[in-house]
């Protein structure tokens, strides 16, 4: 296996990810745009968006506008975009809806008479969260093998699925489509062994956001004694472990040097005893929420708003 950022990862649809990737979570749209150009331009070759976070279109943006560089030698099929079905478009006739919307922005900010200036399909598209109902979470994956057919998915796979949900999808007879990922919270100090050894089981790859703890956990002493021993940053440092531990981890930031300085992490590598012994196999330490563990019978019966889940979230 390389844990060389330049290095890609096959899937279980036959297609390959980057080991690394960008992530735009809580990016404001007006800063997408630059942030993704910047990220494209130090070497990150995928870009992880989703409709709730409300930059999509800008995202691509600054993906057509890499392309566009004059002399420029990376092309489309170098670059895997990413992007997810929120909760509200849950369902089969929502989601063909919400796929159909995604692909929609795959034109950017193109003006009229520029129908050639679009990335012409989404690399990956994936159920963001478990939190509505077994019939929707279903007829979402439906929607989504559907999807597959058109030639405008390349893959197709699930974000903050625990065992249940995973389980609930393997054991329905509509099944035909393993997930190629499960993108869920992963750092030293959340490390779900057994859900990472249980995917891993499966073929599905771990795809690891807030690898960097959303900064909090920066301040602690084995991670700053790490820091200090490569003469590297804490942040490189978490992306090092995610990297060494298999997975493949979306950092974000919007400062054009931290974007730079968080795929910079090719001239070093810790030790398997590093990796091992950093952080906490038993924390549950998830710095947003935690729907791996939302009920698997659980039905909002389409409000996303619904006591359980502001109670779940808190």
């Amino acid at each position: 296996m390389s844990f060389k950022t330049n290095s890609l990862v096959k899937l279980n649809s036959g297609h390959s990810i980057p080991r690394i990737g960008f992530g735009v979570f809580q990016t404001e749209p007006s800063e997408a745009t630059d942030s993704v150009f910047v990220a494209l331009e130090a070497g990150y070759r995928h870009i992880d968006s989703a409709k709730i976070y409300n930059n999509e279109r800008d995202s691509v943006e600054g993906i057509l506008r890499f392309l566009e560089k004059p002399g420029q030698t990376v092309k489309r099929e170098d670059i895997f975009y990413t992007t997810k079905i929120w909760n509200d478009d849950q369902g089969y006739e929502k989601g063909l809806a919400g796929i159909d919307e995604a692909l929609d922005k795959l034109s950017g900010y193109s003006k009229e008479g520029q129908k050639d200036r679009n990335l012409g399909y989404i690399d990956l598209i994936l159920i963001h969260n478990p939190i509505t109902s077994r019939e929707k979470r279903l007829g979402t994956w439906k929607a989504l093998q559907e999807g597959l057919k058109t030639g405008k998915i390349k893959s197709i796979g699930v974000s903050n699925y625990g065992i249940p949900h995973l389980e609930e999808l393997f054991n329905w007879e509509g099944q035909t489509i393993t997930p190629a990922v499960n993108q869920i919270e992963l750092h030293p100090w959340i490390q779900r062994r057994e859900l990472v050894k249980y995917l891993r089981d499966k073929n599905i790859v771990p795809v690891a956001y807030s690898p960097l703890t959303r900064g909090k956990r920066f301040d602690e002493p084995q991670l700053i004694e790490y820091a200090k021993r490569y003469n590297k940053s804490v942040a490189q440092i978490l992306i090092k472990w995610s990297l060494q531990s298999g997975f493949v981890p979306i950092p974000k930031s919007t400062h054009p040097q931290r974007i730079k300085e968080n795929i910079d992490v090719d001239d070093f590598e810790l030790s398997a005893e590093e990796v091992e012994e950093l952080g906490d196999k038993n924390e549950n330490g998830y710095t947003v929420c935690d729907p791996i563990n939302f009920p698997v019978d659980a039905d909002t019966k389409g409000n996303t708003n619904f006591k359980e889940f502001m109670d779940f979230l808190l």
